[in-house]
């Protein structure tokens, strides 16, 4: 498995647990504003991190971590996804999946099997400009409605997220995201922050007044919704 990078300890990432984060490299979109080109479009292969190495050091950590966040790039590209979490398990652990949904059925299976705790889903834009926003002309959005659908029956605890962008996300978007994700139990509006490893340089986030004004516009259908990062 191509593990580019290990957090060692992060109360952020996973609600209310002491975790580490497990990043791999790859991903099937293309977000201009994505934070971490280095796991998706200038991967270094000599940066790989053995699954043996943070497995081992899993099991140093076991009664001090409650959980493990695995990120990207988007981990259900790899193949053998499914047999490092099972080992995770094995230890104790909970497990969290930060996913883009383009995958829905390995989702599914996943989370049906018991397998991941907890999903944050991104959710990069209405569905109307998905393709402009990822990167990809034309997307098939088949699979993200399949994963969004599979997330709001309840069979495991999730949040959707958003990360608002300037150039992407207007004020009539976040109606269409409010009305595709009606109901949903978590939802966050983060503001973009350019972390220096972006796939396209000279993105600008919003005001902290312009994302309180499209938080209004979300919550009318999404009553739990909150912005993050924006103290």
């Amino acid at each position: 498995m191509n593990i580019q990078g290990l957090q060692k300890v992060t109360l952020l990432d996973f609600p209310g647990r002491v975790a580490c984060t497990v990043f791999l490299a790859g991903c099937n979109f293309r977000c201009p504003f994505c934070h971490n080109a280095s796991l998706v479009t200038h991967v270094d292969p000599s940066r790989n991190i053995p699954g043996e190495e943070v497995l081992s050091f899993l099991e140093k950590r076991r009664g001090v971590l409650d959980g493990v966040c695995v990120t990207g790039g988007e981990p259900l590209l790899a193949p053998e996804l499914d047999s490092f979490i099972r080992e995770v398990k094995d230890m104790g652990y909970e497990v969290k999946l930060d996913t883009n949904g383009s995958n829905a059925e390995r989702l599914k299976t996943l989370t049906e099997s018991g397998l991941v705790d907890y999903v944050a889903m991104d959710i990069k834009n209405a569905p109307g400009k998905y393709g402009m926003t990822i990167g990809i002309d034309g997307y098939d959005m088949s699979n993200i409605f399949q994963s969004v659908e599979h997330l709001l029956s309840g069979t495991v605890p999730y949040e959707f997220r958003t990360t608002v962008v300037r150039e992407f996300h207007k004020r009539e978007d976040f109606e269409a995201i409010g009305q595709w994700l009606k109901g949903a139990d978590q939802y966050y509006l983060q503001g973009f922050v350019d972390s220096g490893d972006l796939i396209r340089p000279g993105l600008r986030a919003y005001t902290k007044e312009i994302m309180e004004q499209a938080l209004e516009i979300v919550r009318k259908y999404i009553p739990a919704a909150e912005l993050r990062g924006m103290d």
